[in-house]
């Protein structure tokens, strides 16, 4: 039986590459000890990398940038949720939207099932949650692959984004400072960022409390290039005034 789950633990990994901890006790039915004394058996046989949260394949080609996903996967995952939910009440049946990459716009998708949606995207955890949903359309951009953050950037994508037009825009965020700029850490990932917002009548950003201030260097666009922001009842007031001020619809989840 331990053997049969271990391979099981070996193939998820191997089509993720990263899994979290809750997403293996919810793949193979087991408790999150049985999952951490698994994961340290395949470590100390060199067969998987142990990451804060989860594990990696030992075979991943992208060792050094494996963190980011797993990390905050399941940092903050109730309000998270509550923005999903509360951000999925303003798709209508038949609307285009894109959603960027990100943990809690993978809880967005994961709530669109079932829904008569057109869905572009470049996030492959957003495509994993609706590829076996028959009612969503997928449009998955293409690009190049970057792995520990299960998205694809890029010229290509860039240009494919260039010739869409969608109702809705769902991006995320590494922060929102006190001057009303919306953040990212990613050079790579600002451009495709850009292109969505360009290519959506409507432009909502998903953010927890702690995206403000949160992190980042690159700035993407102001708030005010966003018509809503949908936050948590834990952000605080000041970043709620600085959201007023610029005159963003704010929603709180």
């Amino acid at each position: 039986m331990k053997a049969i789950r271990q391979g099981q633990i070996q193939a998820m990994l191997a089509r993720h590459e990263i899994c979290t901890v809750a997403e293996l006790v919810r793949g193979l039915g087991v408790s999150p000890s049985t999952i951490r004394r698994d994961l340290a058996d395949l470590a100390a046989r060199g067969e998987v990398v142990r990451e804060r949260g989860g594990a990696r394949s030992a075979d991943s080609s992208d060792a050094d940038e494996a963190t980011p996903f797993v990390e905050v996967a399941e940092h903050n995952r109730l309000a998270k949720e509550a923005i999903a939910r509360r951000a999925v009440s303003m798709v209508a049946d038949g609307d285009v939207v894109i959603i960027d990459i990100g943990t809690t716009t993978r809880l967005l998708a994961r709530h669109l099932r079932g829904r008569a949606v057109t869905v572009v995207t470049t996030s492959l955890t957003v495509l994993d949650e609706l590829r076996p949903d028959p009612a969503t359309e997928v449009i998955l951009v293409g690009g190049v692959l970057r792995r520990a953050y299960h998205s694809l950037v890029g010229v290509i994508a860039e240009d494919v984004l260039s010739k869409l037009s969608a109702d809705l825009a769902f991006l995320g965020t590494s922060g929102v400072n006190a001057r009303g700029q919306v953040l990212d850490t990613s050079l790579v990932e600002v451009p495709v960022k850009r292109a969505m917002l360009r290519a959506a009548g409507r432009h909502v950003l998903l953010a927890d409390h702690d995206k403000f201030p949160g992190a980042g260097a690159l700035e993407v666009t102001g708030v005010e290039g966003f018509d809503a922001v949908v936050t948590d009842h834990q952000t605080g007031q000041e970043a709620l005034e600085m959201l007023a001020d610029r005159q963003v619809e704010v929603v709180v989840a």
